[in-house]
């Protein structure tokens, strides 16, 4: 009985990888239509900054209305880079502080370092920025994997942070033994993205969309992406694209190691947190579980909205993250 279930294994992963290669060596089709990754209207002016010792920074930057509305930092999470987070949001928040919005290591426009990706550093890089940019301190926003890095800053540079708003993210992610097995599979996630062809995963993506295909490819392109968004799916896919595949892979292997559980009570600055209820990928209970680390002095606003909120229910997660904003911004908003 091992010695077949063996033999299927190993049949199915080398029939899985010579498809892959396949697919990977044929030349590229033209898709239907020929789409154009046309990116969203109003993004914020983009910025190259050379900062000594972390590299050329990619960073969104809008001036706000000016002193003394505050600097708000946001911080994306996994996978995606900044732009993917918070282009629904970038106007509204423009609207009442400065915003920088960064690419971190290995995602989007991010540097790529030679060693290995590491959470600490990504907090070195926003604390670099906001020094060069003489922006501190600052209100450090931090969705999904952006939330271990805003809390990074904080423990590593507090005077660079005025506060913290945390969005769809934990203390820690690895609790459980299906979380344990989950985090184990970065190999896989590794491989995949480096043998599927780009053409492959926005295909994939708009079969999801449609509903002809029964698979959950990633939390921010689904079947819930309103219909105004849909024309931005090979922007989107493109936007993806720019990752680093072994950089994205350790980004997980890195999640899955934080924890913040011992610690998060010391935070002394104002603090916010989003918990989205409907979250199929990072719980609801260590999200709650963060929010009362933080204690009772923390602003705790929960969404019925999934993972995914910040592009497919800009309406209500929009409104939410200004709210948590002014209430850690000490009037300032």
């Amino acid at each position: 009985m091992v010695r077949r279930l063996l033999t299927w294994w190993s049949t199915a992963v080398l029939a899985t990888v010579a498809g892959a290669l396949w697919a990977a060596g044929r030349a590229r089709p033209t898709p239907p239509g020929d789409p154009t990754p046309e990116p969203p209207p109003g993004l914020p002016a983009a910025r190259i900054i050379a900062v000594p010792g972390h590299g050329e920074l990619f960073v969104r930057d809008a001036p706000g209305p000016g002193p003394p509305a505050p600097t708000v930092l946001l911080l994306h999470g996994w996978m995606f880079p900044a732009d993917m987070h918070w282009f629904t949001s970038y106007g509204a928040i423009a609207d009442v502080a400065r915003v920088l919005a960064p690419d971190h290591r290995g995602h989007g426009r991010g540097t790529r370092p030679s060693k290995p990706f590491r959470l600490v550093d990504v907090a070195d890089d926003a604390a670099a920025l906001l020094r060069e940019l003489d922006a501190g301190p600052a209100i450090a926003v931090g969705y999904s994997m952006g939330g271990p890095i805003a809390m990074l800053l904080w423990q590593r540079h507090p005077e660079l942070v005025s506060g913290l708003v945390l969005c769809a993210t934990a203390a820690t992610f690895n609790v459980s033994r299906n979380d344990h097995w989950k985090w184990r599979t970065m190999g896989l996630l590794q491989l995949a993205m480096r043998l599927l062809p780009r053409h492959w995963w926005e295909r994939g993506s708009q079969a999801v969309i449609d509903r002809r295909l029964p698979l959950q490819l990633t939390r921010l392109i689904d079947t819930e992406l309103p219909a105004r968004l849909q024309g931005l799916l090979p922007w989107m896919v493109g936007e993806a694209d720019r990752g680093s595949a072994e950089d994205i892979a350790e980004a997980g292997r890195e999640l899955s190691r934080f924890d913040a559980r011992g610690w998060l009570p010391t935070v002394d600055v104002p603090s916010a947190v989003i918990v989205t209820t409907r979250d199929k990928l990072v719980g609801i209970d260590v999200q709650r579980d963060m929010a009362l680390r933080l204690g009772a002095d923390t602003t705790t606003i929960e969404l019925d909205v999934d993972h995914d909120a910040m592009i497919a229910r800009p309406d209500a997660f929009v409104p939410a993250l200004l709210q948590a904003i002014a209430a850690v911004s000490d009037g300032q908003v």
